[in-house]
């Protein structure tokens, strides 16, 4: 089948029109013309799961996080990003990348998390700043300890760590915020909405502690906490595959990309 076909429905479903300003998020190599058999859905796309797709001999890959993020400045074959360039049009896979939009899209990312998290009367939290939804606001079923409600989250999330910011251990917690990625500058609307605590990832040292002046328990669970996405997208696309007869295998990347180690 043509990628185009996949990507149409896709983007039925998380448009770009619905992505921040300047995310570069879309077609990242390829074309969308292109017959596809196997696509790999991942949430990076490193050195190691180019290699993966390509030992797996799929000719699309799908990533929440765009492939080209800043401008390339040259194709210069020493350095590594650009090998890995050369690497996925030498061996024709296309790559799509659906970022911000997927975040914010209804039943995309942050609905994912929040249902990860076992939330209930979830809503939509606006920006006017940004003029765009960021994220959501659940209701936790029962009032816990921001500490236990952290240490939840680590085994939800199966996470070596995570990073607590509060002024109490033992505060009572309910209402939930959460935006997947890095979204520590999305607290202020996060505290408007009425969160007692906001789940977010990135979130920088002296944004800490404007947090702790403004009084909102934050869990920083990592940005790689994103990876539910690749089961999610599988399940989604095989579901778009069974209602439409496409002849396309969906693949989950296997490769952890998470830079960091908790030793």
């Amino acid at each position: 089948m043509l990628a185009k076909k996949l990507i149409d429905r896709f983007e039925s479903f998380a448009p770009k029109t619905i992505a921040f300003t300047n995310d570069p998020v879309g077609l990242q190599i390829g074309n969308v013309n292109n017959d596809i058999k196997r696509v790999m859905v991942t949430l990076d796309v490193r050195p190691e799961v180019v290699d993966e797709a390509i030992k797996q001999n799929c000719d699309m890959i799908f990533s929440h996080h765009p492939l080209i993020f800043r401008p390339i400045k040259n194709l210069d074959l020493s350095n590594p990003q650009n090998q890995m360039y050369a690497k996925l049009i030498q061996n024709s896979i296309l790559v799509y990348s659906a970022h911000t939009n997927l975040d914010v899209a209804k039943g995309g990312m942050n609905d994912w998390l929040t249902e990860a998290m076992g939330l209930n009367h979830v809503q939509t939290v606006y920006s006017n700043h940004y003029d765009t939804n960021i994220g959501r606001i659940g209701v936790l079923p029962t009032p816990v300890t921001v500490e236990k409600f952290a240490k939840t989250l680590k085994k939800t999330f199966n996470l070596d760590g995570l990073r607590l910011v509060t002024s109490d251990n033992e505060a009572m917690v309910k209402n939930v915020a959460v935006v997947g990625g890095d979204g520590g500058k999305f607290y202020p609307e996060m505290l408007k909405a009425g969160a007692d605590v906001f789940v977010t990832g990135d979130v920088y040292y002296h944004t800490g502690h404007d947090m702790l002046a403004d009084g909102i328990n934050v869990v920083d669970v990592g940005h790689n906490v994103e990876k539910i996405c690749i089961p999610k997208l599988a399940s989604l696309f095989n579901e778009w595959k069974a209602n439409n007869d496409w002849e396309v295998e969906i693949i989950e990347s296997t490769v952890n990309t998470n830079p960091y180690q908790f030793i």
